[in-house]
């Protein structure tokens, strides 16, 4: 089963809502945290009916089946933010962060032609920045300050090339834990 990407649909947000009714999923993502997943459905609907023109944001599927999503965001000229989230937690250490991070830069360096993909992830993020690892970016730096799971942490910054890059890279078998990033 393949990991694949796909532009969302308003039907996706009823799934993409009830991400916000587990404790555990909204804990590391930062998300506010909903009783029902109805709270949630019209951001939802808003967002992928009126995107932000900054933001390519694509479902992450797996037999049809949504397990997460995929950002690129940004406006600079051959440049992009990665960001992906892997949901609900009980998805989590099955290989699929690593997949949809993978998926977010080829998309990134062969649809849009991207030259150049950063990322960063939360230090305290194990499992974020050992995926942003895996995939070959590099280590530019530290950014600012951050809690993750209310503990102090900052963040840590990567960076990739599209020269840089490597098609296979993030696609091993090893058991790489898909907590946001």
């Amino acid at each position: 089963m393949t990991l694949a990407l796909r532009p969302m649909v308003l039907t996706d947000a009823e799934v993409l809502a009830s991400w916000a009714t587990d404790p555990v999923f909204c804990a590391h993502s930062g998300w506010t945290q909903r009783s029902t997943a109805d709270a949630a459905v019209p951001w939802w609907r808003a967002a992928i009916a009126n995107p932000d023109p900054m933001l390519t944001r694509l479902l992450a599927v797996r037999s049809d089946e949504p397990v997460g999503h995929v950002d690129l965001h940004g406006d600079a000229v051959g440049l992009r933010e990665l960001g992906f989230l892997i949901g609900p937690s009980h998805r989590w250490r099955q290989g699929l962060g690593s997949e949809a991070a993978a998926a977010g830069l080829a998309y990134g360096f062969t649809v849009l032609g991207l030259s150049r993909i950063w990322a960063e992830a939360v230090e305290a993020n194990v499992s974020s920045v050992r995926i942003l690892r895996g995939l070959g970016m590099r280590e530019t730096g530290l950014g600012g300050s951050e809690a993750f799971l209310g503990s102090p942490s900052r963040y840590r910054r990567f960076s990739l090339s599209r020269d840089e890059w490597s098609p296979t890279a993030g696609k091993s078998p090893e058991p790489a834990d898909s907590r946001p990033a």
